[in-house]
Order: C-alpha cells, then sequence, then structure tokens
C-alpha cells in the first residue's frame, strides 16, 4: 500500500508571512525520506497555498510521483498538461470551502470531465476522480475514462471522532461499510482504488484494512505532527500505522 503525503499546508505556512519558508520541495524531499510513496499538491484556483511556481520546481527538483489535485478547468488541465505529472486528480473546488467538502459530482459535468481526462490521457497523465461512495458516480467515473477512484473518506473519520473513536459504532461501521462496498465496484470496473480526506493517525487503520485500497493520500495530520516530531518521523509513523493494517 501506498501513502501520498498532501504538503499544502507547508505552503499555507509559508504564505502566512507570505515569505519563502517553509519550502514546499524541501518538504517533499523530507517526506519522501520518511516513505512517502508520492506527493500531492491541490493548485487551487485562489493560489491560496500552493503556487505554479511551486509545481514547477517539484516537478523539476524531485525524484517522487506528484499527484497534481485540481479543479476540472480548461486552466488547470492545461498546466498539468505543461508539467505533466504521474497523476491529475480532479476534485470540486469553492471558493469559501476551507478544505475540499465532497466528492466530484461527474454524473451532473459528464461530458465535461470525459473530454478533461482525455486531454490528461493523451499527455500520458493518469487521471484520478475524488468521488463519494455512490455507486452511481463509480459508474460514471468510468465511463469519462477516469483510471483511478479515490474514495472520500471524510463521512467515515466524522462519524469515527464523534463516537469518541470508537471503531465498533453503529455509524462508523456503515460508513466504513460504504467505502468498502465503493472500493469493491472500483476494482471490479478495473480502476484503482484510493482513498482520502480527514484520516489520521487514529482513524487511519480501519481504512487500511481494507480489500483492494492501493494507495491513501493524507496530509493535514502529517504536517500537524511534523511541527512537533519533524516531517520525516511523521510520515514514518503514518506509513508504519498503515503497513501494520495491511499486514493483518
Amino acid at each position: 500500500m501506498e501513502l501520498g503525503v498532501n504538503i499544502d499546508h507547508v505552503a499555507t505556512l509559508r504564505q502566512a508571512r507570505r515569505t519563502w519558508e517553509p519550502d514546499p520541495v524541501w518538504a517533499a524531499v523530507e517526506a519522501h525520506l520518511g516513505g512517502a510513496d508520492g506527493i500531492t499538491i491541490h493548485l487551487r484556483e485562489d493560489r491560496r497555498h500552493i503556487h505554479d511556481e511551486d509545481v514547477r520546481r517539484l516537478r523539476e527538483l524531485t525524484q517522487v510521483k506528484l499527484n497534481l489535485e485540481m479543479a476540472a478547468t480548461a486552466e488547470m488541465v492545461d498546466i498539468a498538461c505543461r508539467v505533466k505529472p504521474e497523476m491529475a486528480m480532479l476534485v470540486p473546488e469553492g471558493r469559501l470551502e476551507v478544505t475540499t467538502e465532497g466528492g466530484l459530482d461527474i454524473l451532473a459535468n459528464e461530458a465535461a470531465l470525459k473530454d478533461r481526462v482525455a486531454r490528461l490521457a493523451d499527455a500520458g497523465i493518469v487521471s484520478s476522480v475524488f468521488i463519494d461512495a455512490e455507486p452511481a458516480q463509480i459508474e460514471a467515473a468510468e465511463r469519462i475514462g477516469a483510471r483511478v477512484c479515490e474514495v472520500h473518506t471524510g463521512p467515515y473519520a466524522h462519524a469515527f471522532h464523534a463516537a469518541g473513536r470508537d471503531v465498533d459504532a453503529p455509524a462508523v461501521v456503515a460508513e466504513l461499510r460504504r467505502v468498502a462496498v465503493a472500493g469493491e465496484a472500483i476494482r471490479a470496473l478495473g480502476m484503482r482504488f484510493n482513498a482520502g480526506h480527514a484520516l489520521n493517525y487514529y482513524n487511519v487503520q480501519p481504512i487500511a484494512r481494507l480489500a483492494g485500497v492501493r494507495e491513501l493520500h493524507i496530509g493535514h495530520s502529517i504536517v500537524s505532527r511534523a511541527v512537533f516530531v519533524g516531517l520525516r518521523a511523521a510520515v514514518a509513523e503514518m506509513k508504519r500505522l498503515m503497513r501494520e493494517a495491511a499486514g493483518r
């Protein structure tokens, strides 16, 4: 199982002072040395944390798989085709949201998304879609040509927290089952099953134990812990938890 570390909030800290540090490239190297299999960055339309220059430098100066998270707009697809990350993940994006609040509605935008995915494929970029654990959205992802579906684990994470971290609580079991069923459907259609959003050191293991999950994308909790222990150690601990769970 692979770990993709989202380093957006290293850039958030930098932007608090509008200076040059901490450097996202340095963060990517430290994460890689800690065991990260990939780096995720979200180039938002308002450039609130990661900037275009960060994307360019990360592509040129690091030797780790790059996942460019982005809105499904013509501008962002143009940037992806120019930079050529290994993977581009299409997500919904709202200017007023603090973080991504839900999955991409492929059904409502199928024709446009199919065109965006085709452009990415022509550029040799693996296309991923961030979706809720809903069968109709999974089937639509296959129709538009997506090769990866990342299932939104936010509802599971919120249920886990509300239940006092009790993995056997009915609400937690129900949300975990939704993710598992979605993963089975994704794999049955020949796509890769990834998962992410709001995962942390307490709730990651039940997700990491799910059959067939290939990659977890985790950012905020790792960067938060890195403030106290360093990024390399924070990544290594998350990777250990994932592997321990997957091995059971």
